[in-house]
This record gives structure tokens, C-alpha cells and sequence, in this order.
């Protein structure tokens, strides 16, 4: 599960933890084996939300067609790592401002989700004298079985129901600055190939069944990925295929689709050391390092991270070692909440402080979205593998 070179690392330096490990030929491999899966008709951007660390733009660049990017700072931030990539613009809550650099760095996509925000854009355009091109974000009443997070299909802060959609195609007729190619459709994530290609094909199918102007969709991510199970990969093929068939049935429709934590996640490691072993009521647990303020994610989606443990045999302390052999142990940080915990009640062999954890499918939606200043631990140290 974790490659030999990440676990090297992680235990030459391991004075340095915790630390992100990221594996960028692994990035690379990956993404081009993602690409080759895709119909050539289809487009590939990344999703930068997932993990938008300059190292990882510019692995991708030049395998993906583009980046999406979900604010201002995210925008300035792409747009800087990657001058001449291709951009969309998505997510809720655009501010006047964040439209009005949209514009200036010409973002090619422009998602708007909401009646106010179309009419902010045109507002912008008329001043600016331009011309912002967009998609609007649909909340199509569809049921998506089986999702982890669920964005449409229901109320919810995310894309233009009925009534919305109705309002800003009005709108479009009266702002000549605004050019509408197409819709986005993001309706849920954590999905399998399959479940994801029957809502793909829904979406396309409401999509040509609209009276709107329509020469792009754009299907954006959703893509699972299996925490449980590392070795599950989204079965990029069968989702391919399913795409390809859109495509020939279509061809005059400029499919995208838009991953972020299934391309990046599996190139991420988060690395520690024990800092203690200890029994409580029955159940043994262990304090590493750092904590959920470095990695949120098993906290914020309730799993257990997957990690596989490094043995040291360094012990410079005249007491015995605290340990637990053989049996459960719940692995948490050092914050002063019960919530700080990476993965409970897990089996291990032998587990020690001093011992290495390295955590894997940290290389998405991990240190970005974790609560970095709560306690003020240090940051963590950032390490990269290079390509040979």
C-alpha cells in the first residue's frame, strides 16, 4: 500500500514530522493512465479544491486540459503556478470582485449558480467591455443513490432549480456581453463507475431535451474513492466507455468532466511517529504526532484512514516502551478533543512509540481543509519525490 520510497523517507526523516509525503511520478502515472482511459472528445480538468500545491499543477499540467478553479484566491493562485492553463470558475458565493478577476485573467468558464450571480457577471462584462462565456449550474430533481455527499436533486445551496433556470435564460436574451455554451451538472460524489455514467447519462439526456443554448456539458467529478479499501480504485475504463458512448451519441456536444480527490488522493502520505501507547477501560490507544489539524479528512468524512505502520527500534528512554501486540488500537493526535482521531479499533501487529505511521490517500482534501491554527502545533514539513 505504500510504496518503498515513501516509507524510506519517512523514516530518514523523521525528525522532520510529521510531514506530507507527496509521490508526483505516482501523481503522473496516474493522471496519464485517467487521460488515456478518457475518449480523446472529452475534456479532463483538475479540480484545484482538492489540492491545489504548485507541485501538483505542474505535475498535471500538460496532462489535464485545465483546471478548475473555486474562488479568487484559488484563481490568482492557478493562474500564477500556470499562466497559459485553460480555467473554469465554479463553486457558490462569487463576490462582485472575484467575477471582476475572472474576467481580467480570462477564465474560460465562468459556472454561474445563482439568478444574482448571472446578473453581477453581466454587470461586470458591460463595465469591463468583454465578454464572459458560461455554463449554468443546473440542480437537476434527480435521486442519486449511494453518494457520500450529495450537492443536487433536492433543496440545496448549490445550482439553479427550475424556476432559476427559467429566470436567467430570460436574463441572457437581455445581456449581450454574456454568452451561454452549456450547463454543469454536479449533483454528488464518492460514486462508482457505474452509478457515476447513469447520472451522466441522465444529465446529457435533460441536458439536449432543453430548449437552451447547449454546445457543452459539463459533468463535473464525483468520482469515489474507497478509504475502506486503498486498493479499489474508480474503475476508470468502464466510466470511459460510458463516456465515449455519450460522445458518438452526441457529437456535436463538448463533453468535461471535472475530478480533483480521485486523480490527486492517491499520491498523498502523511507521516508521524508514536508519541505514546496507552490502555484506557479495555481498549489501547495511540498518540502520534500532529493530528487532525494537519489531516482533517477522517474526521470530517467519519472513516478510518488507511496507514501502515514503520518499525523503529530506536528507544533512548531507560523505561520500558509503551506498546500493544496483536491486538486493536485507535490511532489519535494531539489535540484536546475526542474527535481528533485518525482510525479506530484497527488490528496491528506491533505498534510502539517511536514507530513511523504513515498515513496513505492523504494527497487530497487534507492539509487544505484541516483547522491549521487550533492549539498552534507546528505545521507540518512538506516533502516531494521527484521524477527519476
Amino acid at each position: 500500500m505504500i510504496p518503498t520510497e515513501v516509507r524510506a523517507l519517512a523514516v530518514s526523516a523523521s525528525a522532520s514530522l510529521p510531514a506530507y509525503i507527496t509521490d508526483l511520478p505516482g501523481l503522473l502515472t496516474h493522471a496519464q493512465a485517467v487521460r488515456a482511459a478518457l475518449p480523446d472528445n472529452v475534456e479532463l480538468f483538475y479540480a484545484a479544491k482538492a489540492n491545489p500545491q504548485r507541485p501538483i499543477l505542474e505535475t498535471l499540467d500538460g496532462t489535464v486540459d485545465g483546471i478548475e478553479v473555486a474562488s479568487g484566491g484559488e484563481l490568482s493562485h492557478v493562474r500564477d503556478t500556470l499562466p497559459g492553463s485553460r480555467l473554469a470558475f465554479g463553486g457558490p458565493g462569487k463576490t462582485a470582485d472575484d467575477l471582476e478577476l475572472a474576467l481580467k485573467l480570462g477564465v474560460e468558464r465562468i459556472h454561474i449558480e445563482s439568478v444574482h450571480e448571472l446578473r453581477l457577471l453581466a454587470d461586470a462584462a458591460e463595465r469591463q467591455q468583454t465578454v464572459a462565456d458560461v455554463l449554468l449550474r443546473v440542480n437537476l430533481p434527480m435521486r442519486v443513490d449511494g453518494a457520500q455527499l450529495t450537492m443536487g436533486g433536492a433543496a440545496s445551496p448549490f445550482g439553479l432549480d427550475a424556476d432559476a433556470l427559467r429566470e436567467c435564460t430570460a436574463l441572457l436574451r437581455m445581456a449581450p456581453r454574456v454568452r451561454m455554451h452549456g450547463v454543469h451538472a454536479h449533483l454528488a460524489s464518492g460514486l462508482n463507475a457505474d452509478q457515476l455514467a447513469r447520472v451522466a447519462g441522465e444529465v446529457v439526456k435533460w441536458a439536449v431535451g432543453q430548449d437552451l443554448p447547449l454546445s457543452e456539458v459539463n459533468l463535473g467529478g464525483g468520482m469515489g474513492v474507497d478509504y475502506d479499501d486503498p486498493s479499489s480504485v474508480f474503475d476508470w475504463p468502464a466510466y470511459g466507455a460510458a463516456l465515449a458512448g455519450l460522445a458518438a451519441a452526441h457529437p456535436d456536444l463538448q463533453l468535461r468532466i471535472e475530478p480533483g480527490r480521485s486523480l490527486a488522493a492517491y499520491c498523498g502520505y502523511y507521516a508521524t511517529r508514536v508519541l505514546d501507547v496507552r490502555p484506557s477501560n479495555g481498549r489501547a490507544f495511540a498518540v502520534v504526532h500532529g493530528g487532525t489539524h494537519h489531516l482533517r479528512t477522517p474526521a470530517a468524512r467519519g472513516h478510518n484512514q488507511p496507514f501502515q505502520v514503520v518499525s523503529v527500534e530506536r528507544w533512548q528512554h531507560p523505561w520500558p516502551r509503551p506498546s500493544v501486540t496483536d491486538g486493536p488500537v485507535t490511532l489519535v493526535g494531539q489535540l484536546c478533543t475526542p474527535k481528533d482521531v485518525f482510525a479506530r479499533d484497527v488490528p496491528v501487529r506491533s505498534l510502539k512509540a517511536g514507530d513511523v505511521v504513515v498515513f496513505a490517500l492523504a494527497g487530497a482534501y487534507a492539509w487544505n481543509i484541516s483547522h491549521h491554527e487550533f492549539l498552534m502545533h507546528p505545521s507540518p514539513a512538506f516533502h516531494y519525490l521527484e521524477p527519476s
